[in-house]
């Protein structure tokens, strides 16, 4: 394994450096501009992916505990959780396998390494495809049952969502494996970056069309309790405010690793794109704050589900 961070094969760059000092510093780029890097502690990032572990077991647990939490909607929550808990986890390992290796407490030969390796970014690129997948999903949910509420039942049955499920992980490590095997390819990196902008482009459109429904909706319990103004006003800037902070973590936890990406593609060797390059491991980091923020926001804001995590938590099985 190199010093490069996490995933340095197939997303990492010459520039990218390892996790060390826990501060902001100015970083002379190989061609003369200085470049702002944010280095991120080892201990830190190995804190946070262990926050993330531990939050995602429990939403996972809850949901296997509790059989009212047995429907389409809450699978897929699950699911998000499960490749949140293997963002996280394969991360966390092979962060402490290359510390492991520097400080010489890990001996292996160097085959050994490389094949642990390969399992490892297989194992990151896979639960980062899925976890994508799966908020989409949850969002096509989410339209469906605004938009088809009366069908809803009937087109989101449990064998339809156990077959989307199932091909949305067959898919993600398939493409994983194949994103490993040829990750110097530029049509590697231009997948991923598309395969992002789709998710978002979805996202965006899907839960826009849903608040403006909404907001239709308000309006017309308003013209019956003839207060428009005041409650189209306060629903409107609720549900404004929801989308912005939905789609807006959304987009600065993966943004910036894709607008890595998409920069290696771009101007690989350009100074500036080299002081993008030189902050990969703040990206990754961002992509793992990113698992802790999700069972905030699509998990614990179930009452039954909260409910269901207070008897996991306390061990009342």
């Amino acid at each position: 394994m190199s010093g490069q961070g996490p995933q340095r094969r197939l997303l990492g760059s010459p520039n990218a450096t390892s996790p060390t000092t826990p501060h902001f510093k100015l970083a002379a780029n190989q061609t003369g501009p200085r470049c702002l890097e944010v280095s991120i502690p080892n201990g830190l990032f190995l804190s946070l992916g262990l926050v993330s572990v531990v939050e995602n077991v429990l939403v996972v647990a809850a949901i296997a505990k509790n059989r009212n939490l047995h429907s389409p909607m809450y699978y897929f929550i699950g699911c998000l959780a499960v490749s949140d808990l293997l963002v996280s986890v394969s991360n966390v390992l092979e962060t402490a396998v290359m510390l492991l290796v520097e400080a010489g407490a890990l001996a292996a030969q160097a085959a050994v390494v490389q094949q642990l390796d390969d399992i490892i970014d297989v194992l990151i690129c896979g639960s980062m495809v899925s976890s994508l997948c799966f908020l989409g999903a949850i969002a096509v949910d989410r339209y469906l049952s605004i938009f088809y509420a009366l069908r809803y039942h009937s087109i989101v049955t449990l064998p339809r969502a156990w077959r989307a499920i199932s091909a949305i992980w067959v898919a993600s490590v398939l493409s994983s494996t194949l994103f490993i095997a040829y990750y110097n390819h530029t049509a590697v990196l231009l997948c991923l970056v598309s395969f992002f902008v789709a998710m978002l482009v979805l996202m965006a459109v899907l839960y826009v069309h849903m608040l403006a429904r909404a907001r239709q909706h308000a309006r017309g319990i308003a013209r019956l309790r003839k207060r428009q103004h005041s409650v189209h006003q306060g629903f409107g800037l609720k549900g404004a405010a929801t989308l912005t902070i939905l789609l807006g973590i959304f987009f600065l936890c993966w943004g910036p690793f894709f607008l890595h990406l998409s920069l290696m593609v771009l101007c690989p060797q350009h100074p500036i794109c080299g002081c993008v390059f030189q902050n990969f491991n703040l990206f990754l980091t961002l992509i793992i704050c990113n698992s802790i923020i999700d069972p905030f926001i699509y998990a614990f804001r179930s009452q039954e589900l909260r409910k269901t995590l207070q008897e996991v938590v306390l061990c009342s099985w």
